[in-house]
């Protein structure tokens, strides 16, 4: 017992130390480029010392590096009831305006919602710059961090890398299944007090992703993968030696040679829902080269992509549904509709997000046909269109039926039926008398009325009701009055 008591309190002494003793490499602030997100838990379950913490130890980790496009951009995002981006990647341009702002950080208590967060982060992150390496660095304390499977299997899917850092009360197989690989330096399980013991490996596993000698996945699907590195080999006395398997040794080891001058290489024949190792190792007489090695999973196959289907209901004069499927929220960024009238007409435009799979188009032309066009961006960057023809109907006449009755002596109740399509209200004239002159009056009446008592009508006055449109008067209808006697 006082034996393993000597190895923890050793092992403790030695992690402070390196702590104590790591400086910052050298050439971090001049061969580093690539987003970083810093995605911080603001809720209720942090305790204000530990968020003070957790933003000092952020603070630290980004203050190697130089700022702005061609260097490291740096965003925040704090996670709450309602998430909220305190500053987005191109705001800072200089260690000290970061630093500032990241001191000026204030906790914004409330609930964990994480999942809203990643819908963000993922805006943020794969909106803007698209060549360059991209980290989402996750720092919570891990209490019901809520589903976030999917976003973040999206995020990995379009080339972030997430790198998370907890307290040893998390729950490990949700972090577990949301960092990115290798897990044993990208996830870190530390209580906040001794948080600073991590960050020299935290610090490596960034610069070893953002920085230039580095290889990149993007473009994943089922059964491919693209990879991107920046030009190591200045010289054809050199070449690229290039290896890859997956991590459970399914399939046989594939190696490639390639050239000094290549930067890129698409690896195919790939297996669905399968996490992959690749290395390259430049090779040259004239120096040696360390071995670039990343992580990658391939995405599940799609047996279909959607829409698959388009269909049109509940059309009328001025508007028609469209509704398309099958509804795959996990696998579409988002829908794109398009619509204009045969042969000619103006072409307009709805954008609609992944968890939609209807919309309804107004301000239509009655009795037209239209060509509507649902197109699917996604998650993988393909896109797939399905197009479809619709009409609408035509517009129903205004009036169908008007009719006057005598009430009174020179009273007359008016009551008509009409079409409730697109009607704005009535317009009513009549002629009538008041202080023994006659005069026309009318009246706008909202489309719920459908009758009306006028007084003082003149004998064989001529009473008309006509409908309104956005557009202006419609064509009306118009009875005489015929006065009650006895």
């Amino acid at each position: 017992m006082k034996c393993l008591l000597f190895r923890c309190v050793f092992l403790l002494a030695v992690l402070q130390r390196s702590n104590l003793q790591f400086t910052e490499p050298a050439t971090v602030r001049t061969w580093c480029e690539g987003d970083i997100l810093l995605l911080l838990d603001s809720s209720g379950s942090v305790t204000n010392h530990e968020f003070s913490r957790l933003v000092q130890f952020a603070a630290e980790l980004v203050s190697p590096f130089s700022l702005g496009r061609g260097h490291v951009r740096v965003g925040l995002l704090q996670v709450s009831s309602k998430p909220n981006l305190d500053f987005g990647l191109d705001v800072h341009h200089d260690q000290q305006s970061l630093q500032e702002a990241l001191l000026r950080v204030s906790q914004m208590q409330g609930d964990t919602n994480t999942e809203t967060a990643l819908r963000i982060a993922q805006k943020v992150l794969t909106e803007t710059q698209k060549n360059v390496p991209k980290v989402l660095l996750w720092l919570t304390d891990g209490v019901d961090p809520g589903d976030v499977d999917k976003p973040m299997s999206e995020l990995k899917a379009r080339g972030v890398s997430v790198l998370i850092v907890s307290t040893i009360h998390a729950n490990y197989q949700v972090l577990q299944r949301a960092v990115s690989p290798p897990i044993e330096s990208h996830l870190f399980f530390v209580d906040f007090d001794d948080i600073n013991i991590i960050k020299e490996d935290m610090l490596k596993a960034i610069i070893k992703i953002i920085c230039t000698e580095q290889l990149r996945v993007v473009d994943v699907t089922s059964h491919s993968a693209v990879l991107k590195w920046h030009p190591i080999l200045k010289t054809d006395s050199g070449y690229y030696e290039l290896w890859y398997q997956s991590v459970l040794q399914r399939d046989p080891e594939i190696r490639r040679t390639l050239s000094f001058e290549s930067i890129s290489e698409e690896l195919t024949s790939l297996q669905p829902e399968t996490t992959y190792m690749v290395s390259l190792r430049p090779e040259s007489n004239l120096m040696l080269f360390n071995t670039l090695t990343v992580y990658f999973t391939t995405l599940p196959v799609l047996d279909f992509m959607s829409p698959a289907f388009v269909s049109v209901s509940d059309s009328g004069p001025s508007h028609i549904r469209v509704s398309w499927g099958p509804l795959q929220p996990a696998y579409v960024q988002r829908y794109t509709v398009e619509y204009g009238a045969i042969p000619s007409g103006r072409v307009q435009t709805v954008v609609l997000h992944g968890q939609q799979n209807s919309v309804v188009l107004t301000g239509l032309e009655p009795d037209t046909q239209y060509l509507v066009t649902i197109s699917a961006l996604h998650v993988n960057g393909k896109d797939r269109a399905m197009s479809v023809r619709a009409c609408t109907q035509e517009a129903p006449p205004g009036l169908v039926h008007l009719q006057l009755t005598p009430v009174a002596q020179q009273e007359v109740e008016v009551k008509w039926l009409a079409s409730q399509e697109g009607l704005k209200g009535y317009w009513l004239s009549w002629e009538g008398e008041k202080s023994h002159t006659s005069s026309v009056s009318s009246i706008y009446l909202p489309p719920t009325h459908h009758s009306i008592w006028l007084p003082h009508i003149i004998p064989s006055s001529r009473v008309c009701v006509s409908p309104i449109y956005s557009s202006g008067r419609g064509d009306g209808l118009c009875c005489t009055a015929q006065h009650k006697t006895g």
